[in-house]
Order: C-alpha cells, then sequence, then structure tokens
C-alpha cells in the first residue's frame, strides 16, 4: 500500500506542477471513504470537482492544494462515498403524481382505501375525478368477504363518492378500481365487451365489481381525455411542473442522481427538454419515448435527443410491451396460473406491432426496451430481438433491453447472454411481490425462474436495477436490501436467496450497470478523472455493513454535476 501511495503521490504532483489558478477546484470532498465502482485508489481519501466534472481524486494533503479563497470544501468524517444512484427504471412524472393524488402504496386494507378516497370527495367540487395509485390486494392485512380473486366490490367505495368519479390504480400501473360514477359516464353494463388484451372483473351475476385489467382500462380514457381538457392548461402544466419539481426532490433526497424514464408521450418529451435546455434540471434524466406504432412511424426521430443541457436529458430509446403485471394475473405465461387453472395472461399489445417498432429503432438507432414480465412474454421479446438483430449483423452494441425479465424459463436465460440483452430488472419487485409469487407459480417455477438475478450475471447479462417508481418507494436503499437479501424487510420472509446479488453486483447494477444500459457509461457510473461530479455520501458503508445496518443507512450529501443538492444537515 505504502508504495501505491507513494507512486500516486508523485503522480500528482507532476499535475499539481502544471495546473494554472484557473484549474483551481469550485468543489473539493476529504476524509472520504470512495468506492469508485470500476476501479480502486489505494491511499485516496479526497476528490476535486471543477466546471462539474471530477478534477483530481488522490490524498487530503494534496487535494487541498488545488483549494483557493472560492473552493467549497466537505468534510466527509469518513463517510462512504460512490457514484450517484441512477434509478434504471421508473416513471418520473408518475412519480411527481403520486406525490400529489392519493398514495397507497402503505395501505393496508381496502378499508384504509374508502376512507382516503372519502376524505378527498369532501375536499374536491361536485364532478372532479379523483385519482389515485399503489394499493395491491396482496399485499392487505384483510380482504372483505365480497370479493373475486381478492378484489372487493365496488360498493363501498361508490357510497363515499356518489358525486365525483374515481380511478385508482394498481401499484403495477395495470389494473384499476373505478366507483359507480365512473363506470355510469363510460356506459359500464353487463353487456359491455372484454377489449382486446384486457378483462372487465366480473360477479357471478355478470356485473362489473369495479376492476378493469390491462387494456379494460382504456375503457375510460376518453371521457377522461375529455374532463382533463376542460381544466385551465395553464393549470395543467402548473401541476406537471409541480409533480416534476417533487419528483426530483423525492431523488435527491435519496441519493438518486440520474433517472430512466420508462415511457412518455411527445408532449412530455418536449417538456423535458425544454427544462434541461434552460438549466432547470438537477437530475439527469434518459427518457423512452411510448406511442403505439402507427404514432410513432415518421415522428419518433424528431424526438431523439443526446446529452441535451449539458448532460441532463437524452431520449434515445423506444418503450413498448407485451404483457401486464403478475399481480394483476396480466403476466404472459407458457402454462396457467396456479392460482386462476386455465389463464395464462394477457398479451397486451399485437406482436406485429412490436416487431414494427423494433425495425423504426434500428432505423434510428435508438435502443429498444420492452416490458415483458411472464416467462412466455419474454421468450416472445427474445425472438423478436434476434429476429430483427440477425437481419442487422452490422449492429453489434445495440444494448436493446428487456423491461423487468421478472419470470423466465431458464431455458431462456442464455439467451440474453447471447444476444448481448439486457435484463432491466428491480430489485424491490422481487421481495414486494415475494407473498404471492409462489401462488401464481407454484414452487418450481418461483424458484428457478423468479427474479433470477444469479443466473443471469453467472450467464454474464447485465443486470440493470431500479425500483419502477411509483410502482414502488423510489429508495435505492431499499431495492439495495432486496437485492443482496431477497428478505422483506416487514416480516423477514425471504425468497429463495440463491439468486441474491453480492454487495459489489448490486452497487454495479445501480450506478455504472444502469450507466452502461444507456449508452452513458463513458461519462458517469462511477469515480474517475473527466467523468460527470454525480456523488452520493451515505452514513453507512454499503459493502461492508451488515445486513441490518443497510436499512439504517442515511443519504448525507447528493451532487450532482459538482453542486451539492441535497444535504441532510
Amino acid at each position: 500500500m505504502y508504495k501505491s501511495l507513494k507512486l500516486l503521490t508523485f503522480g500528482f504532483l507532476l499535475f499539481l506542477a502544471s495546473c494554472k489558478e484557473d484549474d483551481k477546484a469550485d468543489l473539493i470532498i476529504t476524509n472520504a471513504n470512495i468506492y469508485a465502482v470500476d476501479t480502486v485508489y489505494t491511499g485516496a481519501t479526497a476528490i476535486a470537482i471543477k466546471d462539474g466534472l471530477i478534477l483530481q481524486i488522490g490524498s487530503d494533503e494534496d487535494i487541498k492544494l488545488l483549494a483557493n479563497e472560492d473552493t467549497k470544501t466537505i468534510d466527509a468524517q469518513g463517510q462512504f462515498i460512490m457514484p450517484g444512484f441512477i434509478e434504471g427504471h421508473g416513471h418520473y412524472s408518475g412519480l411527481g403524481y403520486s406525490l400529489i393524488n392519493l398514495n397507497f402504496l402503505t395501505a393496508k386494507s381496502w378499508e384504509d382505501i374508502v376512507a382516503s378516497v372519502a376524505k378527498r370527495a369532501q375536499e374536491v367540487k361536485s364532478g372532479d375525478w379523483i385519482i389515485g395509485r399503489g394499493w395491491h390486494q396482496e399485499k392487505w392485512d384483510s380482504i372483505p368477504k365480497q370479493n373475486v380473486y381478492k378484489y372487493p366490490f365496488h360498493y363501498s367505495l361508490s357510497e363515499v363518492s356518489p358525486d365525483n368519479p374515481v380511478i385508482l390504480y394498481h401499484a403495477s400501473g395495470h389494473l384499476l378500481y373505478a366507483n359507480k360514477k365512473a363506470m355510469d359516464l363510460v356506459g359500464i353494463s353487463k353487456e359491455t365487451a372484454n377489449p382486446l388484451g384486457g378483462e372487465i372483473v366480473r360477479n357471478s351475476d355478470g356485473e362489473a365489481i369495479g376492476v378493469f385489467e390491462e387494456r379494460a382500462m382504456s375503457l375510460f380514457a376518453e371521457k377522461y381525455d375529455a374532463y382533463m381538457a376542460s381544466l385551465d392548461q395553464k393549470q395543467l402544466d402548473s401541476i406537471w411542473h409541480e409533480a416534476i419539481r417533487l419528483a426530483e426532490q423525492e431523488c435527491l433526497k435519496k441519493g438518486i442522481t440520474s433517472f430512466q424514464d420508462a415511457g412518455s408521450k411527445f408532449d412530455e418529451l418536449t417538456k423535458y427538454e425544454k427544462l434541461a435546455l434552460d438549466n432547470k434540471m438537477q437530475v439527469r434524466l434518459w427518457a423512452m419515448a411510448r406511442h403505439p406504432a402507427e404514432e410513432l412511424e415518421g415522428q419518433v426521430s424528431k424526438y431523439k435527443k443526446v446529452d441535451v443541457g449539458n448532460r441532463f436529458y437524452t431520449c434515445n430509446a423506444i418503450k413498448s410491451e407485451v404483457d401486464g403485471a403478475l399481480g394483476a394475473f396480466g403476466a404472459w405465461l407458457l402454462e396457467s396460473y396456479s392460482d386462476k387453472p386455465g389463464f395464462k395472461g394477457q398479451n397486451t399489445t399485437d406482436i406485429y406491432d412490436v416487431k414494427k417498432i423494433a425495425d423504426m429503432a434500428i432505423a434510428n438507432d435508438m435502443q429498444f426496451c420492452v416490458h415483458a414480465i411472464g416467462d412466455r412474454a419474454n421468450r416472445v421479446v427474445l425472438d423478436i430481438y434476434e429476429g430483427v438483430m440477425a437481419q442487422h449483423p452490422e449492429k453489434t452494441d445495440l444494448r436493446w433491453r428487456i423491461e423487468h425479465a421478472q419470470h423466465l424459463n431458464p431455458a431462456d436465460i442464455p439467451r440474453f447472454a447471447k444476444s448481448k440483452i439486457i435484463a432491466s430488472m428491480q430489485g424491490i419487485h422481487c421481495t414486494s411481490d415475494a407473498p404471492f409469487v409462489i401462488k401464481r407459480l407454484g414452487t418450481e417455477r418461483a424458484q428457478l425462474g423468479a427474479y433470477a438475478w444469479r443466473s443471469l450475471l453467472d450467464n454474464g447479462v447485465v443486470v440493470a436495477n431500479g425500483t419502477d417508481a411509483p410502482v414502488e418507494d423510489v429508495d435505492p436503499i431499499k431495492s439495495f436490501y432486496a437485492s443482496v437479501t431477497r428478505k422483506r424487510e416487514d416480516t423477514g420472509l425471504t425468497f429463495f436467496t440463491e439468486q441474491k446479488m453480492t454487495r459489489a453486483e448490486a452497487i454495479y447494477s445501480y450506478t455504472l450497470g444502469n450507466a452502461f444500459a444507456a449508452f452513458e457509461n463513458h461519462f458517469k457510473g462511477s469515480i474517475r478523472p473527466g467523468k460527470v461530479a454525480d456523488f452520493v455520501i451515505l452514513s453507512n458503508d454499503l459493502i461492508k455493513c451488515s445486513d441490518e445496518e443497510i436499512l439504517q443507512t442515511k443519504v448525507l450529501y447528493t451532487i450532482t454535476d459538482g453542486k451539492i443538492r441535497y444535504s441532510k444537515n
């Protein structure tokens, strides 16, 4: 170690000799426990930052020589510093709206949800729509006796909101509850047919109980869109900007310096670009364009943007989907659900359309990112990817992704590696879903192919990490804990721990792995000179602390572009 430190100091002094006054650092972090991700800086405890970039890394003594009277200094007091967390798959505006609308992520019962709606109905005007999200019937402490597949009937919800249409999205975003007012506005009756790729859940008499799965949610779109169109545009814009502000604050508070947005419409992409151009972003955003094939055709190239606003905004990917979510019986399976015999889930987007979007992606040199949760869905997407890649052998570094890749047939795992497909997964989904996965899939399928991180990693597959916020809390510490323990923090329930990640793998999946999955690893995701100064300083060493201490870890500082964006003190 002495030899390494001596060489480091000698090299640094040569660098220092060439420095001029204008090379002095804007910010210096000293007394730090540095975890760089892709290299080891033996003996280094300090980082110098200039113009938003990492200027130099070395000892406290050497780095302090780069300071002048204008340099800001942070004494890390021996705490753990690592590249800022990159949220690898979330919904940025959705996260913001979840902080404005009713949020049921912590709801423990149907009664809790009804009570929240009743309170909101007293606060809004008659006719206003009430929107909420986050409920999950498999995570409640109790279920009303009157239910279908644990979905309660709408009656108590409708009773407390007779004058307001109510739409409450499932945590997964793949089904919703509607009250009687909303169903009456849309004209739902016994005769209303299930749309292709969706289901209206009914009672034994054929009446809708208020639950609309997958594409059946679209039945409410026209009426809700008309309601939104009736509102003042300035008011809508103000609400959107407030949602983005709240999302940004939430991310910075939790150590997230970059966010990969899993699907936005063209108008929202335009707004993000303007925020970046106006220097009004503090979290770097990488976004996927999300429209049906016919709307993307001839248009998507206009929204392809790379490194806008000092690399704070990029849209260089397209999003599609082929199935729904396991908790909503929407994951598309090779064999029937164990708890819904004869039913294999939903194919939500015509495969021909997905193939058309794949062709557009490759024609525009954009990444393609397809939502696939069930084992059949993943197999179909792999088939599409392999087919398109075979037609374009000259394209050797596409970094196409499967978003979620939650439930795989073991035979398909090597196919990810062979075609260099990135598995964009969410650690927290594993432990969040653990109470019902075996019910849905049975023990064998759950053990061999559910959240199969170890099997994927051992095959050389890049696994990206995230939370799918607002489906889950955007907190990367909780998702990191799930990734390295596969253990629920509340009950201690574990889920096939042989598939867990190591600490180093989990950090990589949340930093350099996510950067690689977006073609951004050349300028972020690790700590080295020349990369952007995006860091998080934590109260615990995520490599060495105990499992229990992971969940006690606090974010002390979040830094993006060399600027302190959040400080706990």
